[in-house]
């Protein structure tokens, strides 16, 4: 059994780690830390981790924990790991980032979209990029990985085959998505409120949200129009991309999706308009695409869900990747319904 540990557990995507390590059959959950939550027993916050954990706390992040460990999952707010990974590096055999903090190689990016210049730039160019439908030789044997973000995840598996199909043009795509509240984080925000988002759907971070660059880094694309959206829901992302083709003889663009995936074990490919719900708890991504000849614009559309797709499961399916296990242990694409 390889070990793996958990630096902040006690966040979504954290915790969502905690579940599918503990379930794995090639992975043993040595600790999970959460500083603001040392201490407490798991199932207090999480109680649907107390079968799997019974009476295991929170612990306070200590590096030498992290000595011998084959791999570390770090789930922290961006600009934390920063810190902490280049130590850790040399601690454990892999680590796995899932904050924005090494996803971006160039490091002038930084300061104009995350507001501060990057502490570690020299590592940048030694974090793989952890989307293994588009990058999987990148991720096997890495020793470590950025794992990309929710958002960037739907719309670069939506557009990136059609990018390097040559289908459509590389600029002027617009990205529009919808996220569920879960992608906020788990901190208590007047903008998450159950009284601001229930019957509610809203957009934000107009034309400067931070996922933009990553967006664009993924797919080959240049100047993406980037508009993400609150939906009143718990879980999942629908990302409906729109781009023109590169010429009047380009190929059918759902025809392209279904060969680039043909025997991905996490995507699926069909007609059938994607569903978020059909995603929910999955490592699973539903696209579809169409090429409308009355308006000349290409649709893709692309749905996961943000918490295993979109962050913890795909963490889970680069590291089997890195540690040479079977990529689909411990993950399924079957999603919970209704």
């Amino acid at each position: 059994m390889a070990k793996a540990g958990i630096v902040g557990a006690s966040g979504y995507a954290g915790a969502e780690l905690v579940r599918l390590v503990a379930a794995h059959p090639e992975l043993d959950l040595a600790w999970a830390t959460g500083d603001t939550q040392a201490g407490t027993p798991v199932r207090e916050l999480y109680p649907n981790l107390a079968p799997a954990l019974g009476d295991a706390a929170f612990t306070r992040f200590e590096p030498a924990a992290a000595d011998g460990l084959d791999v570390v999952f770090l789930a922290l707010p961006h600009g934390a790991s920063q810190a902490l990974a280049p130590d850790l590096r040399a601690r454990a055999s892999v680590v796995i980032d899932l904050a924005a903090d090494f996803r971006l190689r160039d490091p002038a990016l930084y300061p104009d979209w995350y507001g501060e210049a990057h502490a570690a730039p020299d590592q940048l160019g030694e974090f793989a990029y952890g989307l293994p439908e588009l990058f999987r030789d990148d991720l096997v044997g890495a020793r470590a990985v950025a794992v990309p973000g929710c958002y960037p995840t739907a719309a670069a598996l939506a557009l990136a085959p059609l990018v390097r199909a040559g289908a459509i043009r590389t600029e002027g795509v617009v990205v529009d998505a919808a996220s569920g509240v879960s992608g906020a984080g788990r901190g208590p925000k007047p903008t998450t409120a159950f009284c601001t988002v229930d019957e509610d759907f809203t957009a934000y971070g107009l034309l400067r949200h931070r996922h933009t660059p990553e967006i664009e880094q993924a797919t080959g694309l240049t100047g993406v129009l980037f508009t993400p959206h609150l939906a009143p829901m718990n879980r999942g992302i629908l990302a409906t991309c729109y781009a023109r083709p590169a010429g009047e003889g380009s190929p059918d663009p759902l025809a392209i999706l279904t060969e680039a995936y043909a025997g991905e074990p996490f995507v699926h490919v069909s007609e059938r308009v994607p569903s978020t719900k059909a995603t929910l708890g999955s490592n699973a991504a539903h696209l579809t695409a169409r090429r409308d000849e009355r308006t000349g614009w290409v649709v893709a559309l692309c749905a996961i869900d943000n918490l295993v797709k979109g962050a913890a499961g795909q963490a889970v399916q680069c590291a089997n990747l890195a540690l040479g296990l079977d990529e689909t242990a411990g993950l399924t694409a079957v999603g919970l319904y209704p």
